[in-house]
């Protein structure tokens, strides 16, 4: 017979009967928390990961109402762009097109009945739209890039100019013509240097000379920066220099018009910015005339390295780019000093809207400068911007908003989606990002009024003390908003951003911009010699900060970082800077987490080897140091090889005294003799076997040749003639020539200026399965790259074209 369990209900002495909880619960009422604690694990975290999914709906729902997913917008755009820039072939248009008419059909279908499935399908709209656009970029653009390095004599029309700081003269060239040789594939528009002329040429100036030309550099190291890609949208087809002083083809007649109204009001805009700039300097010499034409007209190259170097260390490079800070500074001048003289008129300032007449007079500034600062993506960002924030002003809405960024850079995307790539968009919006976000945060905290502060006595300390602190913070917001793209571009930190930044902050908002902008006004008079003095002492200031600072040191090189860790950062970047409830509390969490997953997983494996894209430099990478093959090697290739691989330290090559075969001077093509060829292998394995290990020896105009630690031999030809000794003495052979053929009948593996042509810039690296070779390029399918799978024999395009033969040029 089963035992019944009595319960005793007990009233409690204290409480009145009437009270419904005035009995002792019986023992049974502690079973729920008991059956709690005890089941199991699964269903515990199953019950745990739903109620977190529950919040994250809400909170989900909160930012939908709060309008923040309109925010991501451009994010989805620039992805899509990024994704066909970035895709090893193009999308075709039509596909493209089909596709995006469903996913709006589908968003239609949807309505806003299903809020989360809508969203979802205008993510996707934007990303196939942001594809589109780029396709749209790269089909306007359709640049002509010159295949190969040829010496020619060219004939152009002057389209820009901009002076350096050694006395030479960088011209924009609509080329008309090619001679001795005729290029068969001619760019439309090339960039080139000239030296040793009396006097600029003037825009419009039909010139010619013989000019040293070649096709925009390619990555320096896989994954580095593709110079081609910017020169290909920017209409650029080659670099180069003249050979001498070129010459006006008729120095009878003055600048030839342009062809277009359009390139003739461009050709005028151009014009300005250039009588601007030699004002300015004519002014101000040296490196404070260039410093202070640069802030004005973005002509960057007249300052010095030394300068630009100290700027750079310093943390004060963002103040020569024409950037927001120029941008805010200047129309937040105008607009406070025009609406000042406004309100000394009683009449006026009671009877119109003088905020808003002060608005329309700050726009109309900040448009004049954006025509004469040359057009440059931080430009355009910082102009578009402003204008929005001052248009907002004409119809009383706030001005400073993460709805006008966005605005600002879905504008930037539709038009120019290949500057998404480039670090000026990434740095100029990423900083943009953070302070309009710090500022939405500081705007929104709890205030706690403090009748100390608002002592008369007190004022001043309290002004100066916010000003500081707000150029504090700003910095601060700044210089980590952007130093994750400063090291995934420049592979370095600076240390000393900050204090840099603090010291020279006052100077450029009170001295030089105040200034600046007065002489401006002043020029068409002429009467700003006066102010730019002043603002000459200021640059002063700013460039003894900047040279003090960069001489504490703190320039940190990170080198290259995983493209894993760059996405998963940014993405995390823009979660904490896009959303407003705790939900940007998971941004955080995904940049420590991806950071400490990067400090904590071994270092990727250096390359032994890397090969410049033309085959003329190579260097055997050691644990400190970079050996190469040339005593001093070009500074454009080896300085980013030093950031990626962080090797400041360089071991030059050891130079011997055996005569290059055939003699400097003589014919290049000639073949050696059996005789000579045996004493150039002989002389390659003395020197290799004799030789320090991992570092060049080589014999002038003639050959390079390394040991390497692991016992393999490393050969670097000038001359085709010494293709047979080389072959056979060296397991790598490497030769800028183009050569018609990719092998040596030694089994030795041989990279030639053709094959290097096609690949790019290469790493090596020897592991127990044999060699490993990272190339630049995998394929020459994209429009910035076809000029490099280009035959001037055939003139067509082919993507092979090699032939194997046994014959290694003995």
């Amino acid at each position: 017979m089963q035992e019944l369990t009595t319960v005793e209900l007990r009233p409690q002495a204290s409480v009145g009967l009437a009270d419904p909880v005035a009995f002792s619960a019986p023992a049974v009422a502690s079973r729920p928390a008991t059956t709690q604690s005890a089941m199991p694990l699964r269903h515990r975290l199953t019950t745990a990961i739903a109620q977190l999914l529950r919040a994250g709906g809400r909170l989900l729902s909160e930012e939908a109402d709060h309008g923040r997913l309109l925010l991501f917008s451009p994010v989805f755009l620039g992805a899509g762009a990024a994704y066909w820039f970035l895709a090893a072939t193009d999308f075709p248009l039509l596909p493209s097109l089909l596709c995006l008419s469903v996913l709006m059909l589908a968003v239609l279908v949807a309505g806003r009945s299903r809020p989360a499935l809508r969203a979802t399908l205008l993510a996707l709209a934007l990303v196939v739209c942001g594809m589109l656009c780029a396709h749209l970029e790269s089909w306007r653009a359709s640049t002509v890039i010159l295949d190969s390095s040829v010496t020619t004599t060219v004939t152009g029309r002057v389209e820009r100019r901009e002076g350096d700081d050694r006395g030479r003269w960088r011209y924009v060239l609509a080329v008309t013509g090619t001679e001795a040789p005729q290029v068969k594939r001619p760019p439309r528009r090339i960039t080139v240097i000239a030296r040793g002329a009396d006097a600029p040429f003037e825009i419009g100036d039909i010139i010619t000379g013989r000019a040293r030309l070649t096709p925009p550099a390619g990555p320096a190291l896989p994954a580095l920066n593709d110079f081609s890609f910017g020169a290909y949208f920017d209409g650029i087809g080659a670099n180069g220099f003249f050979y001498g002083a070129p010459e006006k083809v008729d120095s009878q007649t003055g600048p030839q018009p342009a062809r277009s109204t359009s390139e003739a009001l461009l050709e005028w805009l151009y014009q300005l910015r250039s009588g601007i700039g030699d004002r300015i300097r004519s002014i101000l010499p040296g490196d404070t005339g260039a410093f202070a034409a640069a802030l004005v007209t973005d002509e960057r190259r007249a300052i010095s390295k030394e300068t630009t170097e100290a700027l750079r260390q310093s943390g004060l490079a963002h103040i020569v780019a024409i950037s927001g800070l120029n941008m805010a500074l200047s129309a937040g001048i105008f607009f406070v000093g025009f609406r000042m003289l406004l309100s000394l008129v009683p009449g006026v300032a009671q009877a119109y809207p003088t905020k808003k007449f002060a608005a329309a007079g700050a726009l109309l500034a900040v448009t004049a400068y954006f025509l004469i600062s040359g057009f440059g993506v931080s430009a355009e960002r910082a102009f578009i911007m402003m204008a929005i924030m001052l248009i907002a002003v004409f119809f009383d809405r706030p001005s400073i908003s993460l709805r006008n960024v966005v605005l600002s850079a879905l504008i930037i995307i539709a038009i120019s989606p290949s500057e998404v790539l480039g670090p000026s968009f990434q740095m100029s919006f990423a900083a943009t990002l953070a302070l309009v976000s710090g500022y939405q945060l500081w705007k929104d905290r709890r205030v706690r009024e403090n009748a100390l502060l608002k002592l008369p006595v007190l004022r001043p300390v309290v002004a100066v003390a916010g000003f500081f602190g707000g150029v504090f913070l700003t910095s601060l917001i700044g210089g980590f908003s952007t130093a994750l793209f400063a090291v995934e571009h420049f592979h370095r930190l600076t240390a000393y951003g900050l204090p840099a930044n603090l010291a020279t902050m006052p100077i450029i908002s009170f001295i030089v911009m105040p200034a600046g902008l007065l002489a401006m006004l002043l020029m068409p008079f002429g009467l700003d010699a006066p102010l730019w003095k002043v603002v000459g002492f200021g640059l002063d200031l700013v460039i003894a900060v900047a040279k003090t600072v960069s001489g504490w040191g703190g320039d940190i090189g990170l080198g290259r970082l995983p493209a894993w860790y760059f996405a998963v950062a940014v993405a995390g970047f823009l979660l904490l800077t896009l959303l407003r409830t705790r939900l940007r509390h998971v941004g955080t969490s995904i940049i420590a987490v991806s950071t400490l997953s990067l400090l904590l997983l071994p270092v990727p494996r250096p390359p032994d080897l890397v090969i410049s894209e033309d085959g003329s430099l190579v260097a055997v990478v050691e644990a400190a140091a970079m050996a190469s093959n040339r005593e001093r090697p070009p500074d454009f290739i080896f300085d980013q090889w030093q950031r990626a691989l962080v090797l400041p330290r360089h071991d030059p090559p050891k130079m011997l005294d055996g005569p290059a075969i055939p003699p400097e001077g003589e014919d290049r093509r000639v073949r050696l003799s059996r005789d000579q060829q045996n004493e150039a292998r002989s002389a390659m394995r003395a020197a290799a076997a004799g030789a320090d290990a991992n570092r060049f020896s080589c014999v002038k105009k003639a050959w390079c040749t390394s040991r390497l630690g692991n016992g393999q031999v490393v050969t670097v030809i000038e001359n085709a003639a010494y293709l047979g000794p080389a072959c056979d003495a060296a397991n790598i052979v490497v030769t800028s020539v183009r050569l018609r053929f990719n092998s040596c009948r030694s089994g030795a593996t041989l990279f030639t200026g053709e094959t290097l042509r096609r690949t790019g810039s290469i790493e090596l690296r020897f592991t127990d399965a044999g060699l490993e070779v990272a190339t630049a390029f995998d394929a020459l399918s994209r429009p910035w790259m076809r000029h490099r799978a280009y035959d001037w024999r055939s003139n067509s395009f082919t993507e092979s074209g090699l032939a194997n033969v046994s014959d290694s040029g003995e």
